[in-house]
């Protein structure tokens, strides 16, 4: 709504359904939706509504001016509440939606993490984010630009929050042991191509607490203390990926894998890898060229793993066991 670009002043009522095209009480109605999802709105009798203050709300005024970025250059949108900011970039992606659009949202309700996982998106809480890029290049390239976006996040969290945050292979962010966030891309192809690809990020800045199943597992940058912005994250890490995405396009992929092995948590631990039916187990040895995760058991023989569910640092299974 125009009261968002206003808030220094009241617009009235009318003004305001004036603006939008709808009666008066449909903008009350309105209000209160806004109110309902954290905007801070107050009313004044005969001076109408004003916008207290957007706190730290992911308003794109206050996180894309002057954003020093390449390609990451909008449309920008923001929305209280979706379902998934990756479904909705998704379908602007299938209706021609240029690369560099980046869809925020304050809540999701249908959240996903990898492998179909439910990602919790508590209301202003964390950086819910998802954005369109259009590389010009085959399918098999996809990993890489999963791994290119946590070095991204790695490296916005150390220069905005000054977090020791890892990557569990391939896309999780970790901080003490425990989850502080994940990547999610999905792609669509034509022919041999990629022609488009949705690149996500969920980050736990502000929760407090997490559900019980997620107790243990799961941890915010509220957690460890300190006061932080999801503006000021959610721009960093917009500002790193433009730069590592350009390193990407350039065939610099191998600069970028040697600043992911570097914050990689995985290498050199004990895993257990779920496909389906088939589970594979052994020490994480490096990772490869293309971003497959490399595996050796207890034999010797390595395998390259790219995709699957990852446990790690668990003790080394007996000879017999080591590799399925």
């Amino acid at each position: 709504m125009r009261l968002l670009n206003a808030s220094a002043s009241h617009t009235s009522g009318q003004a305001l359904a004036d603006r939008l095209g709808v009666s008066r009480g449909a903008v009350w109605k309105r209000i209160q939706r806004l109110k309902a999802d954290g905007y801070a709105i107050v009313g004044s009798p005969r001076r109408g509504y004003r916008l207290e203050s957007p706190g730290d709300l992911l308003l794109p005024a206050d996180w894309s001016r002057d954003l020093p970025t390449r390609y990451l250059q909008g449309p920008f949108h923001h929305f209280p509440r979706l379902p998934s900011t990756n479904d909705w970039a998704k379908s602007l992606a299938r209706d021609g939606a240029p690369q560099g659009t980046v869809v925020v949202a304050e809540t999701q309700t249908a959240g996903r993490g990898r492998l179909g996982r439910t990602w919790e998106s508590p209301r202003g809480a964390g950086i819910y984010v998802s954005l369109i890029l259009r590389p010009d290049l085959p399918p098999h390239e996809l990993p890489k630009l999963t791994l290119t976006a946590a070095v991204a996040a790695v490296e916005a969290l150390k220069e905005n929050a000054g977090v020791p945050v890892g990557i569990k292979w391939p896309n999780d962010l970790i901080l003490h042991g425990r989850k502080l966030g994940g990547i999610l891309t999905e792609m669509e192809t034509e022919s041999d191509r990629m022609s488009h690809v949705v690149l996500g990020m969920g980050l736990n800045v502000h929760t407090r607490d997490f559900s019980p199943d997620l107790h243990d597992s799961a941890i915010s940058l509220a957690q460890t203390g300190g006061t932080y912005s999801r503006r000021d994250l959610l721009r960093t890490w917009l500002t790193s990926l433009d730069r590592l995405y350009d390193l990407f396009l350039q065939g610099r992929f191998p600069d970028i894998l040697a600043r992911w092995r570097r914050a990689c948590v995985t290498l050199g631990t004990d895993v257990i890898i779920k496909q389906g039916s088939k589970v594979i187990r052994g020490r994480a040895v490096d990772v490869s060229p293309d971003g497959a995760l490399v595996v050796e058991g207890e034999s010797g023989r390595r395998e390259l793993v790219v995709s699957g569910e990852v446990e790690q640092g668990l003790p080394f299974p007996d000879a017999q066991e080591a590799l399925t």
